[in-house]
């Protein structure tokens, strides 16, 4: 037998039941796990070929995969201030005002990470900063990715000077007078700034995406669910794979916009399957709301500011005939949804399309609950069938009682990101998403012990760039729910808390069921993909407060090394 990777003296743990292994080697063949046993008796398959490492007693696990992340959009929006340490209007203008000072004359000030909490009690708008940005062409996006903040004289160069009506719901924010205020709401409106600004050129945007995606793979992720593909990103993907410099398997889903008709959707459908070895288009993103944040989700009742009252697609039954099409063709669908009138729409959505075209297929034997994700595929196996297209919605911000168990019968996988609980709202509810639900919606923040609890298979993500994506800080907010930036703070919501193992499932063995790839993925078994990450202890038994620090000790794609420490 010719492996290609042996990795002795470790600890196995199976993710599906948290228990270490008996056997402490594994080797790799061909990019698949060919055996697991002891040191000596897996040392005996090795030639000269074979890269021996000795981890020491390091743990390994299946790899790491977030659940949600934008890597190209994700590397552009990242060039810039890093505005997100940023923690009051005070401090904001000292940076920018640093940042300032080192521009040539007409240079664009680009940054990212805005916390529209800086501002306190004002109002998010750019005559905050005017004594600093006077004549400087500025784009600033606040952290949701959803909403910039610009300049006066960026929206001079963009010839903004008034509101606008869009085919999605996206907002100019005016004044009384209707004079725009700086704010961009949601991308259509932010686009009109983003096209006058200067862009890097495909060679830098290309180099750009490759660093973020090697710092991923040291950080132990080996792969990620992408949402979307916009632009050039397929071409960058196949790019960085044919140089061998493709460190993450990516599931990519293209964007499903407001609009889109049949032509658009047959070509989607069309696309899945596409891509090269390590990166494939599989199932289609779609938006039905914005952010509470920015008032563009879509809530049941409005937040206190009066607004959060639209969905993104002006007719909500048109999205209704889109999941139809889609889930007819065996497309899963991804639908970005964090109010709780969205969130009831998705499930509608896919309640009625279930209906209309079936939605059960024939399930392999042989699996048990933790094994492909959670308790709602331990029910599908039971009956012996499982949803054929297993469709998500992503960020499920505020969702009431009614719907949790939904989830779970309808099989529809909930995709959560708990750190920006942990990194934009707070404990005593001062923040400005708590503060815009209101005392009732906002102690029902990020229900991920909830929704695990009822049934429904949680997965785990960051979806960076909006917070970091080390996955042992996305496993550790779960578990803790505390700001990063001072783990002394209160958690908010501890009753929402997951455990240790329910935390690590989430980024294993549920991104392997979202995927329908539950057979060849997320486990430490035989003919399983030998994605793995090997860190330096238990990360069921290291504290949640201490976990994010927990080195990665190593990172492997496909039997491939991506990241190796030094110590090893």
């Amino acid at each position: 037998m010719g492996c290609s990777l042996i990795i002795v003296s470790a600890r196995l743990l199976d993710p599906g039941t948290g228990a270490v292994l008996p056997e402490t080697a594994v080797a790799v063949s061909a990019g698949r796990i060919v055996a697991l046993g002891g040191d000596r008796e897996i040392r005996a398959l090795a030639d000269r070929s074979t890269t021996v490492v000795d981890v020491r007693g390091g743990v390994v696990i299946p790899g790491l995969v977030d659940g949600h992340l934008h890597p190209v959009s994700g590397a552009e929006l990242t060039q810039g201030l890093d505005l997100s340490t940023c923690t009051d209007l005070e401090s904001l203008r000292e940076v920018l005002a640093r940042a300032v000072g080192n521009l040539d004359r007409g240079e664009w000030l680009f940054g990212w990470g805005l916390d529209p909490n800086v501002f306190g009690d004002r109002p998010v708008e750019a005559a905050a900063l005017a004594p600093v940005l006077d004549g400087v062409p500025a784009l600033l996006q606040l952290f949701d990715a959803h909403s910039s903040l610009v300049s006066a004289r960026a929206l001079e160069l963009a010839g903004i000077d008034g509101p606008r009506v869009f085919e999605q719901s996206a907002e100019i924010v005016c004044d009384e007078r209707g004079r725009p205020t700086g704010l961009l709401l949601e991308d259509a409106a932010c686009e009109l700034v983003e096209r006058v600004a200067p862009q890097p050129s495909r060679a830098e945007r290309r180099d750009r995406l490759a660093a973020v995606l090697r710092d991923m793979a040291a950080a132990g992720l080996t792969g990620g669910h992408a949402m979307d593909a916009n632009g050039d990103s397929l071409a960058l993907y196949a790019e960085l794979e044919a140089a061998g410099d493709l460190p993450l398997r990516l599931r990519v889903a293209p964007w499903c916009q407001p609009g889109t008709d049949e032509a658009g959707v047959a070509a989607l459908i069309e696309q899945q399957g596409t891509g090269g070895d390590l990166w494939r288009v599989r199932g289609v993103k779609l938006f039905m709301d914005g952010t509470i944040d920015n008032g563009t989700a879509w809530l049941e009742h409005p937040d206190r500011l009066g607004e959060s009252v639209q969905a993104f697609w002006p007719e909500p039954d048109a999205y209704t005939r889109v999941v139809a099409q889609l889930h007819a063709a065996g497309v899963p669908t991804a639908t970005h949804a964090i109010g709780d009138a969205a969130v009831r729409h998705v499930l509608d959505a896919v309640e009625k399309a279930q209906a209309e075209g079936g939605n059960t297929a024939r399930a392999a034997g042989g699996n048990t609950a933790r094994d492909v994700g959670g308790h709602a595929a331990r029910e599908a196996v039971r009956q012996g069938v499982r949803h054929a297209v297993r469709h998500r919605v992503e960020h499920i911000e505020s969702v009431p009682d009614d719907t949790l168990r939904r989830f779970a019968g309808l099989g529809v996988v909930a995709s959560m990101q708990p750190t920006h609980c942990c990194d934009f709202t707070r404990a005593d509810h001062t923040d400005n998403w708590s503060r815009r639900l209101g005392e009732e919606r906002a102690s029902r923040a990020w229900r991920c012990r909830d929704l695990r609890e009822s049934g429904a298979t949680v997965v785990l993500g960051s979806d960076w760039p909006i917070a970091s994506f080390p996955p042992l800080g996305v496993m550790a907010g779960a578990r803790h729910r505390r700001p990063t930036r001072d783990l002394t703070q209160p958690p908010h919501g501890p009753e929402q808390a997951l455990d240790a193992l329910d935390a690590l499932q989430g980024m294993t063995t549920g991104p392997a069921f979202a995927a329908g790839q539950e057979h060849e993925e997320g486990r430490l078994a035989v003919g399983y993909r030998a994605d793995l990450t090997v860190l330096a202890d238990n990360p069921l038994t290291t504290e949640a407060t201490a976990l994010a620090d927990l080195p990665v000790l190593l990172t492997v794609l496909e039997g491939r090394i991506t990241h190796r420490a030094a110590a090893i």
